[in-house]
């Protein structure tokens, strides 16, 4: 077992409470156990137990990022690994070359709570940086067959408010509007929704436009705020 993950390992469960532990498993319908440790505590475990990794080198923090994840037995370890592959001394490698790591945890993750935290911060950090690069990869998520990957390309942007491309977000909705995933239903209303707050009109727009492709999940998402502010009396 890496160093890392045994020093991980012996901090959550000094913190562990086994009978939360059993709650969040079946909240998340997770084949991998819990130690128990809720947000909180965890980022403070983090922050100790990191505070003193060496992530020197693009090298040396992709290898404790992978080891965690890999070596992972409980489902706050993978959590740990997605904290450290955002720790602030690694946003220098927050470029195309950590893209392959990030893929092997989206696929191999394969839930929301993973994804969600992957997509939204590090896909999108990857995005800023490199953007032509990056752009053109997401299209290509999108299309692929895993639906993981093509979620991550619709939510990839959704704390980039006006600095939104719309065409790569459009884009990307585009081969999974008529999917009946729920996941992909949801990121599709999530992303739209979100962007609802820099522009509403727009979203109103879309939204009408693709009325007969858009699912009733992804219209009542993506107008949830709209409908609040009473831009709009009904969803299309």
């Amino acid at each position: 077992m890496h160093p890392l993950l045994i020093k991980l390992r012996k901090a959550l469960t000094s913190v562990a409470d086994p009978e939360r532990a059993a709650g969040q498993q079946a909240y998340m319908k997770s084949a991998m156990p819990y130690h128990g440790v809720s947000s909180v505590p965890l980022r403070q475990v983090c922050k100790k137990v990191f505070a003193q990794c060496d992530v020197g080198t693009f090298e040396r923090w992709s290898e404790q990022v992978l080891a965690l994840w890999r070596g992972a037995e409980f489902r706050e370890e993978r959590y740990a690994a997605i904290g450290l592959a955002g720790d602030r001394r690694a946003r220098p490698y927050q470029a195309m070359r950590a893209l392959p790591m990030y893929e092997e945890m989206i696929v191999s993750g394969a839930w929301w709570d993973y994804v969600d935290a992957l997509a939204s911060h590090h896909l999108g950090a990857i995005l800023k940086a490199e953007h032509l690069e990056m752009r053109k990869r997401m299209r290509e998520w999108s299309r692929c067959d895993d639906m993981w990957k093509r979620r991550s390309s619709i939510i990839c942007q959704l704390g980039f408010k006006q600095q939104t491309d719309l065409k790569l977000l459009y884009a990307c909705i585009a081969p999974s509007i008529d999917s009946s995933e729920f996941f992909l239903r949801k990121a599709i209303g999530w992303a739209l929704r979100q962007y609802a707050w820099t522009d509403p009109h727009e979203v109103v727009r879309y939204v009408t436009e693709h009325r007969l492709r858009l699912s009733p999940l992804s219209k009542r998402e993506a107008l949830k705020n709209v409908l609040r502010q009473g831009l709009l009396k009904e969803v299309p």
